[in-house]
């Protein structure tokens, strides 16, 4: 049996045609990061648009094509490859990608599931983990760096090659801190921040990184 990692959404709110190739290859500066094995995006996904699917399906003949679900035939690396969902939740019809390990040939049904599971259930059922990844995501590169990259000495070593974000530290004003160790409440403070300029179509620089 295969071991699935967590399904992970990426992103809050609906990519753009450019956030969506972003997201294709947001792990290829990541550090310690395995080319050949497509971890770890496998797992990952997050909401499109119709046009987004349409353009995809069109783009290369399909590795397999079903009612409402498409993958591509190229292949992120390893067995890991691009999913495309065409699904319809409380009486709307949405699309989404996915990253699957196509190892388990159940794991875009797999992801299906967890999908909808995820969009139907409470009106903020995102993981602490799908959040920092969203925060991380929406986050200008202006204001947010690789911990150790730049300025190896502000760093322990332990923590080099970590993701890190500006925050709001008071009197002290804007500092890095690791995303992993932002607050519920720094968390909590930028999430609506971002679904806002997802709704609206945004995603330019972020005006407040705190």
């Amino acid at each position: 049996m295969v071991l699935h990692p967590p399904f992970r959404k990426v992103l809050d709110g609906v990519a753009t045609r450019e956030q969506m190739f972003q997201l294709f290859n947001r792990h290829k500066d990541t550090p310690g990061f395995d080319p050949i094995s497509g971890v770890p995006y496998s797992g990952e996904w997050f909401e499109i648009d119709a046009a987004e699917y349409h353009f995809m399906l069109n783009l290369l003949p399909p590795l397999f094509q079903r009612t409402g679900m498409f993958g591509m035939s190229e292949y992120k690396a390893g067995y890991v490859t691009s999913v495309f969902f065409a699904i319809r939740i409380r009486g709307r019809e949405r699309w989404f990608h996915g990253f699957c390990d196509l190892t388990d040939k159940r794991s875009p049904d797999v992801m299906r599931a967890a999908i909808i599971a995820h969009e139907t259930g409470a009106v903020d059922s995102m993981t602490r983990e799908e959040k920092l990844e969203t925060i991380w995501n929406a986050t200008h590169p202006d204001f947010k760096a690789i911990a150790g990259e730049a300025n190896p000495e502000a760093w322990p070593v332990k923590h080099h090659g970590k993701r890190a974000v500006l925050v709001d530290s008071g009197g002290r004003g804007t500092i890095l801190k690791l995303l992993e160790d932002l607050s519920d409440d720094e968390i909590n403070i930028r999430i609506p921040a971002i679904r806002a300029r997802c709704t609206t179509r945004g995603g330019g620089k972020d005006a407040d990184p705190s």
